[in-house]
């Protein structure tokens, strides 16, 4: 999975509609190879974003937890700590 795409369900303020196009966008990148389409291929791109956004929508609105939803800061320092340890790793001091 691409590691750019974020997880979106089941936080607290659920996920706003530009995060859901920046996980769209992210998606239809790693599907096309394109980071930025060439003119020819342009709509078929914007095409292809719009409507996994939309889908992506529907998906986060449809589906149902009984987990407590996550807090975004405390997901986000858990991350912070999860890079550190891995990119300390390996490292050698002098």
């Amino acid at each position: 999975m691409c590691r750019n795409i974020k997880t979106l369900f089941n936080f607290e303020p659920p996920a706003t509609d530009e995060e859901v196009r920046a996980a769209s966008l992210q998606f239809v990148r790693k599907l096309s190879g394109f980071q930025k389409p060439s003119q020819a291929n342009e709509a078929a791109f914007d095409h292809a974003v719009s409507q996994i956004a939309e889908v992506a929508r529907h998906l986060l609105d449809s589906l149902v937890t009984h987990a407590p939803s996550r807090n975004r800061e405390e997901e986000a320092a858990k991350a912070r700590a999860r890079n550190a340890k891995r990119f300390s790793q390996g490292k050698v001091s002098a």
